[in-house]
């Protein structure tokens, strides 16, 4: 099959004429016999409540090949901006269309782009957040690897939006794979003519680099990020001054995030009221999650804002499985509040998750079954967090130990009264006093599931006893006389001799030498091991 010469697309209508040519040659392959694309028989088909966005290409195109980019569409709204749009009508339509930031605290993208195109200072800078940290998600993982083309274009229309020449992709150096995905596509985009000097024939240049962080949960913050990027450590900023004001080695910035420029392509081509089409009347298309935890179809979907909890986690996800009870879903990260059911039924959009005591976040949901802890898991996001604390603040620095250590001790068996008042104060100053959003927002799992599961911490402290039999020092391991065959299997696999009982008759479990590791449970075949 012939391939195109893309040494150098020089004006828009040289553009035009690739484009029907790559559309050819698109179609061409697809038609062969021979044509399969690796692990596509695996991929699953999207639901009738999921949609195809900023996900449109992924699993669709090769992200090695600039030409199936552009088969697609791609580069054609650069293109059109550059020949049709002025900068302030590419704001006014990205305004209109109603893109909020996808990073987590949904700012319109196009006041951001505004204020930083009216920032006095020069150069300015366009950064593309994919410091994509949160336990389990890999939203930005998977457009980054299957559509780079679509972050550069958008890239490039805030750029030329915003006045801005120089642009960074900051992306987490555990993303290897991504990394060199996005390497490659930039070089493709500058040996075709699309970064760099005079691109498409006008008078606006931009130019990319990729710069790794070393894997800080807290360079996911926007002044942190800029002070990796500019060699120092992660660490937050006081603001004001803002980014757009004051940013990168102190000159105007803008930043978004990979899913919020993987959006501004469609827009300009397709227009604002296409776009805000789609979700509500206040929070305009679609949003991708990573959807985790105890489901029969955990992935990572695209919805249109509007639909409900209980419509992604039973009707996408597949529902809890084994059929178990749903006990609660998390969204927003490891900063995210948990939900019971009682709110299964409010629209997914920014307001109403907020006002439900959860976030949006970046797009993390993480579903839990009937046999969660809520105690144990308010536990591991604080571990979390408090690891990953810059400690440059002290609510936040010495609050996180704080709180961990409290519910490490519930966990243990060891709460004492008073315990969930001490909690709940120490969430309320973290949050009030933390400089940045980690601090702010490292109570919100705390808070929620002592809102909503506050019988688990009295059974835990109380009663010394945890409901979901989770928690290691709160239960106890017995043997079931009525099923107990006398196989010894249990006895002989006993890391610590504490089963004893002769062959053929009931065993029985030292309580005091055993030490919960569950050996017991897992080799038994008869269902004779009871945790009580």
């Amino acid at each position: 099959m012939r391939r195109l010469n893309m040494t150098l697309i020089e004006t828009h209508e040289n553009l035009t004429q690739i484009h029907k040519q790559a559309v050819l040659d698109f179609e061409q392959k697809r038609s062969s016999p021979d044509f399969q694309i690796q692990g596509s028989d695996e991929l699953k088909a999207p639901t009738e409540k999921e949609v195809r966005v900023v996900l449109r290409n992924s699993g669709v195109i090769d992200p090695y090949d600039i030409h199936e980019y552009i088969a697609k569409d791609g580069y054609l709204a650069i293109g059109k901006a550059l020949q049709s749009m002025t900068p302030e009508e590419v704001i006014d339509e990205v305004l209109a269309s109603g893109l909020l930031g996808r990073g987590g605290a949904g700012f319109p993208a196009g006041l951001k782009w505004r204020f930083a195109r009216g920032a006095q200072g020069s150069p300015k800078f366009m950064i593309c957040n994919a410091d994509e940290g949160d336990p389990g998600a890999f939203m930005n993982r998977l457009l980054l690897e299957t559509d780079p083309h679509a972050v550069i274009e958008g890239m490039l229309i805030g750029a030329y939006a915003v006045g801005s020449s120089q642009g960074y992709i900051y992306c987490r150096a555990e993303y290897p794979q991504a990394v060199k995905t996005m390497i490659h596509a930039i070089e493709q985009a500058r040996e075709a003519g699309l970064l760099g000097n005079n691109i498409l024939g006008s008078n606006f240049s931009f130019d990319l680099e990729v710069r790794m962080g070393a894997g800080a949960f807290v360079c996911g913050e926007e002044t942190a990020l800029m002070s990796s990027v500019e060699g120092r450590r992660g660490e937050p900023r006081p603001r004001p001054p803002f980014p757009a004001q004051s940013g990168l080695w102190r000159k105007p910035t803008n930043i978004n995030n990979v899913e919020t420029y993987g959006n501004v392509p469609q827009i300009i081509l397709k227009g604002a009221e296409w776009f805000a089409s789609m979700g509500t009347e206040n929070c305009k298309g679609s949003k991708t999650f990573a959807l985790a935890g105890d489901l029969n179809k955990p992935g990572l979907i695209e919805v249109p804002f509007g639909i409900t909890l209980r419509e992604i986690i039973f009707d996408v996800g597949g529902g809890i499985k084994d059929g178990k009870g749903f006990k609660a879903v998390q969204t927003g990260g490891p900063m995210g509040g948990c939900l019971p059911e009682k709110y299964l039924d409010i629209p997914v959009d920014y307001k109403s998750l907020t006002a439900a005591g959860s976030i949006m976040g970046s797009g993390g949901m993480i579903v839990m079954d009937e046999d969660t802890c809520m105690v144990d898991i308010a536990r591991f996001f604080m571990e979390f967090t408090q690891d990953e604390s810059c400690g440059k603040c002290v609510p936040c620095r010495v609050g996180t130990r704080r709180i961990l250590e409290i519910l490490t001790s519930i966990c243990n068996g060891e709460g004492r009264g008073g315990d969930l008042e001490l909690l709940e104060t120490l969430c309320r100053e973290i949050i009030q006093d933390s400089l940045c959003g980690l601090g702010q927002g490292a109570p919100n799992p705390v808070l929620s599931t002592l809102e909503h599961f506050r019988d688990e911490y009295e059974a835990h402290i109380y009663e010394k006893r945890c409901p979901a039999k989770t928690c290691r020092a709160l239960i106890k391991f017995v043997i079931n006389e009525e099923n107990c065959t006398g196989c010894t299997l249990c006895a002989i696999n006993c890391p610590v001799n504490a089963i004893t009982g002769e062959r053929k008759k009931v065993h029985v479990i030292d309580p005091d030498i055993c030490t919960r590791c569950g050996i017991c449970e897992s080799v038994c075949n008869f269902n004779a091991v009871d945790i009580i």
